[in-house]
């Protein structure tokens, strides 16, 4: 039998190609939201990803961002955003992934983040340290949140909601010294955990944006909380990552 990461692995291989070949294509798109949007790339990488995982696995539940797969009522639950960043991908804007949890009695225990614009594999096993394309990697040492590069995102209902993350952007550019958005939680992470961005912070994600880059992060060194520093659950709304240094001045700037 493959092990967890081997069909992973392949399950986002095989994602990251189908994402390239219809890269520049006409793409069918439908509407979740007014802005929040499905292609049917998504909808082909989804039963992809879910025939390979469930040809090895076929007990295990399915959790994943269009609805496919069976739910078995397993102690294995993958968690899967088949294109994460669809927004980017519908515009043929060359940064999105493929965002494959593994979840075992509520604990993330693998996670794999496919980016196939660099081919870049980001893999973690709970206790095993984290990689990109087999080279282990580590947190920044930054260590002043002046002296930092951040990025976060903002909600699909952003116009709707008071709790916008406007304010906690505009707080974080005048302590940081520079803040991205780039659309696609997974890859934050992952960027998070290979140093590049010192610090992540959004609201109203969802278990499948994050599965992976939760356990990619903490295996890299990092730390991941909710708003109030308590250990973060893919089942909230509110996610903060850093390097693990700057985590205590990050949290003091959103509850301000």
């Amino acid at each position: 039998m493959k092990s967890f990461f081997e069909v992973a692995k392949q399950a986002a291989l095989a994602s990251g190609q189908l994402q390239l070949d219809n890269l520049l294509k006409e793409k069918q798109i439908e509407f979740k939201g007014e802005i929040n949007l499905v292609t049917h790339v998504d909808k082909l990488c989804e039963k992809e990803i879910i025939a390979i995982i469930q040809g090895a696995f076929p007990s295990h539940d399915i959790l994943a961002e269009e609805g496919g797969g069976n739910r078995q009522h397993s102690d294995y639950r993958w968690v899967i955003d088949p294109i994460d960043g669809t927004t980017n991908y519908a515009h043929a804007y060359p940064l999105f992934s493929t965002s494959i949890g593994l979840e075992y009695k509520g604990e993330i225990i693998l996670g794999v983040v496919y980016e196939p614009n660099l081919k870049e594999m980001f893999i973690a096993e709970k206790g095993s340290g984290a990689f990109c394309n087999g080279q282990k990697i580590a947190v920044s040492s930054t260590k002043i949140l002046k002296q930092s590069l951040l990025v976060t995102g903002f909600a699909y209902n952003l116009s709707e909601t008071g709790e916008n993350n406007i304010v906690q952007f505009e707080k974080f550019l005048m302590n940081a010294q520079a803040v991205r958005r780039d659309g696609v939680a997974s890859t934050d992470l992952c960027d998070v955990a290979m140093g590049r961005y010192d610090g992540f912070w959004e609201l109203a994600l969802q278990p499948w944006d994050v599965a992976a880059g939760l356990l990619i992060v903490e295996e890299a060194g990092g730390r991941v909380s909710n708003y109030q520093g308590k250990r973060f659950s893919i089942y909230e709304k509110q996610m903060l990552a850093s390097n693990s240094l700057l985590h205590d001045a990050m949290l003091k700037i959103l509850n301000s």
